[in-house]
């Protein structure tokens, strides 16, 4: 049984997948900007809901934040930049992969 965590590095504006310690996969991600800024810190993954409207593309996954989620985008030219309210935006392709094997309360730790 895989223990997969996520580590988001906003310095690469990159998404890992790690299987115990061993990167499994990584991703390209839209991070937040200047003024609304990704929070850094461990969290879990507490909710995931497929097609949830607006620009939150073909998934959510909503974190220990409130409010802030990893999620696909209606943007997808807005991958690797800094754009987001905080949240870490993914290729739709991406993160419907990315929630097909993660279970609610997979860790997320996001850092510089």
């Amino acid at each position: 049984m895989p223990n997969y965590r996520i580590i988001v590095d906003l310095s690469q504006r990159m998404l890992y997948l790690l299987d115990d310690n061993t990167v499994v996969r990584g991703f390209p991600v839209g991070i937040g900007k200047m003024l609304t800024q990704s929070p850094l810190g461990d969290y879990t993954i507490i909710n995931k809901q497929p097609n949830p409207g607006g620009p939150f593309g073909a998934f959510w996954m909503g974190l220990s934040k409130p409010h802030y989620g990893i999620h696909g985008t209606n943007d997808p030219a807005s991958i690797g930049k800094e754009v987001s309210h905080g949240c870490i935006r993914m290729y739709n392709e991406d993160v419907t992969a990315l929630a097909a094997i993660l279970p609610v309360g997979t860790r997320v730790t996001i850092r510089d």
